[in-house]
């Protein structure tokens, strides 16, 4: 297993957001050199959503139907209703939504997620590390995503905050210290 002291994240790239009325959406997009089958899996079963993810589930993603989603640093899982799992092309749960293109023998990754403008900042920097930490773990080389989180979170979090005009808070995750 790779130590964060090898893992540097890449500058802050792929991510846009949008408005519509109140609502803010972060967009990602990652193109990963593995199946949408095998990505799938990874975001659908929370035996893999454990190793890679800002969150862990009770339940499969994979199924319509209410599962229990607790993220990282609060202590208090949220029931999440998932609304669409088209395996393996497209999951939406709670505010997330999660569309997966065959691309070039491997997948086009796309994340929309609702997110309170405040925290634009920090989610594209926690989801760009997420995204590092499972194409490592699908390429067979994983990373921890808690000691990656203490490689480059603070830089990512400003460079995302200065690309979209957003003053981040000032409190960072236990994670990221």
């Amino acid at each position: 297993m790779i130590d964060r002291d090898q893992y540097t994240p890449g500058p802050a790239s792929g991510a846009q957001v949008r408005k519509e009325g109140e609502k803010w959406t972060l967009i990602l997009v990652r193109e990963l050199r593995h199946s949408p089958e095998k990505v799938w899996q990874a975001l659908t079963e929370p035996a893999h959503l454990r190793e890679w993810a800002p969150f862990v589930v009770d339940e499969s993603l994979g199924t319509v139907g209410t599962v229990k989603l607790t993220w990282v640093g609060r202590p208090t899982p949220l029931e999440t209703t998932v609304t669409r799992a088209d395996a393996p092309k497209l999951l939406e749960y709670g505010d997330i939504r999660w569309e997966l293109e065959a691309f070039g023998g491997g997948t086009r990754l796309t994340l929309w997620h609702n997110i309170d403008r405040r925290f634009i900042s920090w989610g594209a920097a926690g989801w760009h590390i997420s995204f590092d930490v499972l194409d490592r773990l699908l390429s067979g080389t994983p990373i921890v995503r808690g000691e990656a989180m203490k490689s480059g979170w603070q830089r990512l979090k400003a460079e995302y905050a200065k690309q979209f005009g957003i003053e981040p808070p000032g409190w960072t995750p236990k994670a990221a210290q």
